[in-house]
This record gives structure tokens, sequence and C-alpha cells, in this order.
């Protein structure tokens, strides 16, 4: 388990915003394992479109991994699963509300598959 680095830190209104809509919140309670899109709608009966929305919300709020599922025929989809433990809220000395997240333990193998996504979003 790891906190996160300065270079990590979440937009504190991106986390609020996911945690604050109903949609994410219940994304987040299904995700038991990585899925995709397709199931995180299904398990949820949200909207296909809705799903997508939520989970990019989630995505930029730092709530969420992204991974590839390679499937034979070559149309992969990405799966997704929580990408914390625990979402923590402090005042720092100035009395500025802060937001940190506690990571979950990656191997090696996960580490390197995360940012190898992370290289792949950029422009």
């Amino acid at each position: 388990m790891s906190q996160t680095t300065a270079s990590e830190v979440p937009d504190l209104q991106a986390v609020l915003d996911a945690l604050d809509d109903p949609d994410c919140r219940s994304i987040i309670e299904s995700l038991n394992e990585p899925k995709t899109a397709a199931q995180v709608s299904e398990d949820c009966d949200i909207p296909t479109s809705t799903t997508y929305r939520k989970l990019d919300l989630l995505s930029d709020a730092s709530l969420l991994a992204e991974g590839t599922e390679v499937r034979p025929d070559g149309h992969h989809a990405t799966r997704y699963e929580l990408d914390f433990e625990r979402v923590v809220f402090e005042l720092d000395d100035d009395r500025n509300l802060e937001v940190s997240l506690v990571r979950p333990a990656r191997s090696a193998d996960e580490r390197l598959a995360s940012l190898w996504g992370e290289v792949r979003k950029e422009p």
C-alpha cells in the first residue's frame, strides 16, 4: 500500500465531483475485479454512453486504472479497476483542504503496464 506522491496528487475538485456522483459511486462499488465498460454498464444498469462518461470522470480523478484486455480477434478492450484503497482529505497548515489516495500495492509488471497505459495517452 502506498500513499500518493506530490507528482501524483489528484485534483481535489475532480475527486469531490466523482465521489459526489451516484453513478460513479455505483461503479466504484461494482469494481471488485477489472471490468470492461460494457460489463460495468450491465452490472450497474447504467446506459453505455453514460458509463463511458462516468469512467472518464473517475479516471480523471485518479480513482481508476485502465488496462488493455487483449482479444484473439484483434478488437482489444479497455478494462477498468480501482486504483485506490482509501481517499484521505486533510487540512494543511494554511487550512487548505488537500486530498491524497492510498494506492494498492502493485507488482513490477502491474506498475509497468500502468506506466505504458499513461504513455499511450500522451499526444
